[in-house]
This record gives C-alpha cells, sequence and structure tokens, in this order.
C-alpha cells in the first residue's frame, strides 16, 4: 500500500510543472531591433511598429507573465478579457506598444475586476496567435487560468 501511495504521489507531481516566468524582453526575438518611435507622431496616429515579430517558442507554452490589465470585456464585479501591457498606462494613457508587448487574455468564467494601477501575475497558455481589438493589434494570445497578486 505504502508503494501505490509514493507512486501515485510521484506520478501527481512529476504530472504538475509550474508554469515558466516570462518576462516583456522574453517576448521579442534577441536579432529584433525596433525602429525609433516618433513619439509626436506616435500621439496623433496610435501603435507603431505593427510588424514586431513574435517569439515562436512560446507558443503554446504554460506561462506566468507580469503586467498590467487594460479591461476589454466584462462588468464592474468580473473581467473576462483583458490586454496585458508592461506598463501603467499602455492603450488608455499613451498609444499601445509593439505588438509583441502586448497579450491578448481571456479567461473563462472571468476573475473578479481589479484597479488598473495594480501589477498583476497572469497564469495560462500564451501562444503567438495574433489579436486586433479598437485598441491595439496584439501579437500574443493567453489563455488564461488564474491573475494572481505580483510578488516582486
Amino acid at each position: 500500500m505504502r508503494a501505490l501511495l509514493l507512486t501515485l504521489l510521484f506520478i501527481t507531481t512529476s504530472a504538475y510543472s509550474e508554469p515558466t516566468e516570462v518576462f516583456w524582453e522574453d517576448l521579442v526575438p534577441a536579432n529584433y531591433v525596433a525602429p525609433p518611435v516618433d513619439i509626436d507622431h506616435a500621439l496623433t496616429t496610435g501603435q507603431q511598429n505593427l510588424s514586431a515579430p513574435v517569439v515562436a517558442k512560446f507558443n503554446n507554452m504554460e506561462v506566468k507573465i507580469p503586467g498590467f490589465v487594460v479591461p476589454l470585456e466584462g462588468d464592474q464585479d468580473n473581467i473576462t478579457e483583458f490586454l496585458l501591457v508592461p506598463f501603467f498606462g499602455a492603450c488608455i494613457h499613451v498609444p499601445p506598444p509593439p505588438p509583441n508587448q502586448i497579450v491578448y487574455v481571456k479567461i473563462p468564467g472571468g476573475v473578479p475586476a481589479m484597479a488598473l494601477t495594480d501589477v498583476v501575475w497572469v497564469v495560462g497558455t500564451l501562444t503567438t496567435e495574433g489579436w486586433s481589438g479598437e485598441i491595439a493589434t496584439v501579437g500574443y494570445t493567453l489563455k488564461g487560468q488564474s491573475v494572481l497578486p505580483y510578488d516582486g
């Protein structure tokens, strides 16, 4: 019986793996050099560098990525779709960053609404599937599992 319990424990713990922590600089290909941003032009025209490439190795990877939430769908209590961005104000107060610096997140069932100034971790399956909406063109999509407070 003890051997069976140890085997089950081993199978259970080896089947679960922690998601890979991914940071914004990881989402930009190593050899990619972004063209300079003309801030005056960006303020009047919006998002620039729309052809910014993504990193293929992240396709279908379980990840944990920090960022700020820009709500897209939901209500005052729950958010079901949002953009995850690397800095506060992106897509709201300033033009969006390049597509490889924005993640479109969809969480079935939603998560509790949070302050826009809160940094969070988002856990889920990241893909290199793009998304486009009124606010921005996005390079990555994430099927979210959870949103957690950022622990630094």
